[in-house]
């Protein structure tokens, strides 16, 4: 197997140790080998067959949130995350990956079957499924192998945000002579199970008069399966959206996402995974300057800010801000979305923003959930003590993780909603 060069990162890193303070799974499980920096010394110790990659290693690598808290507080900005994400390839080929991981990343390849699965879904998850639509969020009626009972999970929408709308949306003006026009990518939560979000995004871009496409043929970013390993999976959704991107890059101003882990994959992500693959990278980074998260471009190239001025403040709910991971800390994404936010909303800080919500993938979620449960709890107990009514954050893992946090910490007066909900309902007012 021919491995990364774990080595060069590793014999870069000083031990300085201010990597674990910060670091997400070492709150949780206090061992140096789930340490950022014990990460990345068994890695260089991988790749001199030092440590076999047997089932202990497994356990170890597979505890990473790939938070990247780890990446900001590093001063020589070690990439921990991505050497992390490339032995998880390493670690896929050797062990396999489980069935249910399999059949997941199937469905995100075949958008049309998946189409398939979330209508079926739609009409019998009422049997397994207890819903509370207020919060947009369900608990199992029993427990199944993957899933235990006592948990939140989003649900599936009647119908998907992609097979709801036309493929183009003329809201510029006929007189307009330059309009501008942008793409929407609405990634695979955001299209299935949190469709409000785009119905939100529709509603603002209408509003300011910009022509939209929504690309029909998109399909996931490759996100689920590149934190888990299967890169068989990761190259192909790469490939397959450059592909369909290419065809109307030029012809929009921006690719916008309300998703902040679906950005950072598109506009990080693709390029480290393709660092062996030069032509495919070249492509990749052609179309990387015109992906932005939705309310970075919004703030920065539009009139929304000043109409949301107009609108006055709502003085009914009170909103915290949890910074996503792959937001702030990826993107250096942060102030956008609080600058429109709090032309009409207040905005109460909770702690800690910037800490990890404790998502930290499909694994995570599954076979290490406890890890999950353990690192919400504390971002759930920052949100009760701010007394906001609303957390927002532009990620709908973050979505799907806090509103269970909430659950488990029985905090229901707190309802999750993205920032581009919270903006349309302002404009409605």
């Amino acid at each position: 197997m021919e491995k990364f060069n774990y080595t060069a990162i590793s014999d870069d890193c000083v031990k300085c140790g201010k990597c674990k303070p910060v670091c997400t799974i070492f709150n949780i499980n206090q061992d140096e080998t789930t340490s950022p920096r014990g990460f990345i010394d068994l890695l260089g110790a991988y790749k001199r067959d030092e440590l076999d990659l047997d089932m202990n290693a497994k356990e170890i690598f597979e505890s990473c949130f790939l938070c990247t808290n780890c990446v900001e507080a590093c001063p020589n900005d070690l990439p921990t995350d991505m050497v992390i994400e490339q032995v998880r390839a390493d670690i896929a080929k050797k062990f396999g990956i489980s069935w249910y991981k399999k059949l997941f990343f199937f469905l995100l390849r075949h958008r049309k079957i998946m189409d398939l699965m979330s209508r079926l879904g739609y009409v019998f998850q009422t049997c397994g499924l207890k819903i509370n639509s207020e919060n947009q969020s369900a608990t199992p009626r029993f427990s199944l192998p993957i899933v235990k009972k006592d948990r939140a999970l989003p649900y599936a929408d009647a119908i998907s945000f992609l097979n709801k709308y036309p493929e183009n949306l003329k809201f510029a003006p006929k007189e307009q002579t330059q309009e501008k026009k942008v793409a929407i990518f609405i990634g695979c939560m955001g299209n299935y199970a949190f469709t409000a979000i785009g119905d939100a995004l529709v509603k603002i871009l209408k509003t300011l008069e910009i022509d939209t496409i929504i690309p029909k043929k998109q399909v996931c970013c490759g996100a689920p399966a590149y934190f888990t390993g299967d890169f068989d999976t990761v190259d192909y959704l790469i490939k397959a959206n450059i592909k369909y991107f290419e065809t109307f890059i030029d012809d929009v101003d921006a690719i916008i996402i309300p998703e902040a882990t679906c950005s950072a994959m598109i506009n990080i992500d693709w390029v480290h995974f393709l660092h062996d693959q030069p032509n495919w990278k070249k492509r990749a980074e052609k179309i990387a300057p015109k992906v932005k998260m939705a309310t970075q471009w919004l703030e920065k190239n539009t009139k929304l800010k000043a109409l949301l001025a107009s609108k006055g403040q709502n003085v009914n709910d009170l909103v915290t801000y949890h910074d996503p991971c792959h937001a702030k800390k990826m993107q250096g994404i942060h102030k956008e979305p609080r600058a429109l936010l709090s032309q009409n909303y207040k905005i109460q800080e909770m702690s800690d923003p910037n800490r990890c919500c404790g998502f930290g993938g499909v694994t995570m979620q599954t076979e290490k959930y406890s890890f999950a449960k353990a690192a919400g709890a504390p971002k759930a107990a920052m949100i009760k003590e701010t007394k906001a009514n609303i957390v927002s954050a532009e990620c709908s893992a973050c979505r799907m993780q806090i509103t269970n946090s909430l659950y488990q910490a029985k905090v229901d007066d707190v309802i999750f909603k993205n920032p581009i909900e919270l903006i349309a309902q302002a404009l409605e007012s």
